[in-house]
């Protein structure tokens, strides 16, 4: 790490910029088979009948406890890369999931649970959390935890360290924007459930455990139609000593079988067009079980899965997380491909990652890079409707460098993106309990 300057360590607040100027063929056969609904479906409710599409009911609250779902991940097999073939055909924008079931490739069948199955009790105090073991929050950064682990095999390190670091984002003021009601509810096993009502009658409700990692969200539309967005259904393993392993430290190196062109996308203009068909295809390589929403954050073997778009429209200043008024306009390109994905299929979810340079203090440029994927979440948001519960963020501080160097560099001080629906909940599943 090069000598801190000055002023990186108290980066300025991200800003909010004017507003934004105004806004296939079938998929080629696979090597998996395809199933014919289009998203996870949930457990039903006798009193709500299914919505065609990409929506199922979601049961009344007061329903009994779920079902229990196996208490650890199988042991995955070997990731394979997915065919040349079957990653560049064509995929239909109406049958994203299906194009996605070729390459998930799970070793049991997922049922996922309703949201909204088990009974909770409101509370009207914030949530309390517990810190996973061998972990110890080392600063707080505004409103942001840093949480040094040891001997954890995940992203945030700085180099030479005896433990590892990771910052613990917070989309809550995200997702509370313009609602017009939340209200949190307690469920056993020191879980919580949030759910934030929208001026329309959507409510979005999302599960965390006792640690405050977030285990299932849904988007909850007025007919109790739920949206699946993602789910871990091995959540009821959480309290494991090792539960900050990363789950791709064992996998071996990526065997990339496209150009690395085409699986990072890294243009200098905004390209809706190259966006969008990116962001549509599979993953390179299969998915042999699913991740939980933190899991994918901190794995960056596991999100190697998937691929990749540098947000080059988009370069902040030193030290800031503001999105100048000349760059907002370039985001008009992804939230346009990144909406019409939504469109087409309603519960696809998005990780927007932060990125420093390597100046300055390692704990203040993860800081830095958080509020820099927030405040891009937040443009889109904003400024393009995207929906802010289709979208997660994460800051890597300094760890993924684009260029290598220890001096300042506007090409690091940057925010990717990518479609990580498959690694987050099953796009097809068996039979629904």
């Amino acid at each position: 790490m090069a000598p801190a300057a000055p002023d990186d360590a108290a980066p300025a607040a991200p800003g909010t910029p004017p507003a934004a100027p105004d806004a296939a063929a079938p998929a080629a056969p696979g090597t998996a088979p395809v199933a014919p609904d289009a998203t996870a479906p949930v457990a039903p409710d006798a009193a709500a009948p299914a919505a065609p599409g990409t929506v199922t009911p979601a049961p009344d609250a007061a329903a009994q406890a779920a079902p229990a779902q196996p208490a650890a991940p199988p042991v995955a097999e070997t990731p394979q890369a997915v065919p040349v073939e079957v990653q560049t055909a064509p995929v239909d924008p109406a049958a994203i999931n299906q194009s996605d079931a070729r390459v998930q490739q799970l070793s049991q069948p997922v049922v996922v649970q309703s949201v909204t199955v088990e009974q909770g009790q409101r509370v009207e105090t914030a949530p309390q959390y517990i810190l996973p073991p061998q972990t110890e929050v080392v600063q707080r950064v505004r409103d942001r935890d840093i949480i040094a682990i040891a001997g954890a095999a995940v992203v945030g390190a700085a180099v030479g360290a005896a433990a590892t670091y990771f910052i613990r984002s917070d989309d809550d003021q995200r997702l509370r924007a313009d609602s017009t009601e939340r209200y949190t509810e307690q469920l056993p096993r020191g879980r919580y459930r949030e759910t934030i009502v929208r001026p329309n009658g959507v409510r979005v409700v999302t599960i965390t455990n006792e640690y405050g990692d977030v285990i299932q969200r849904s988007r909850i539309l007025p007919g109790d139609e739920e949206v699946v967005l993602f789910y871990d259904p091995y959540s009821e393993d959480e309290q494991r000593p090792d539960y900050f392993y990363d789950p791709g430290a064992d996998l071996p190196p990526l065997d990339l079988a496209i150009p690395e062109d085409e699986y990072i996308v890294d243009v200098s203009e905004p390209d809706e067009e190259l966006y969008f068909n990116t962001i549509i295809a599979p993953p390179v390589e299969t998915v042999e079980r699913i991740y939980s929403v933190d899991e994918v954050r901190r794995s960056p073997r596991i999100r190697e899965k998937v691929r990749r778009i540098d947000v080059n429209t988009i370069n902040f200043d030193f030290g800031s997380a503001s999105i100048s008024q000349a760059e907002v306009k370039n985001l008009q390109a992804l939230a346009d491909a990144v909406s019409r994905v939504i469109k087409a299929n309603p519960g696809e979810t998005f990780l927007i990652e932060g990125h420093t340079d390597a100046v300055g203090k390692n704990i203040a440029n993860l800081a830095l890079s958080d509020e820099r994927a927030e405040a891009v979440a937040s443009a889109l948001t904003e400024y393009f409707d995207v929906p802010a519960e289709n979208l997660v963020t994460q800051g890597y501080g300094e760890e993924d460098l684009k260029v290598n160097t220890q001096e300042p560099s506007r090409e690091n001080r940057r925010v990717t993106l990518r479609r990580i629906t498959s690694l987050v909940k099953p796009v097809t599943t068996a039979k629904a309990q």
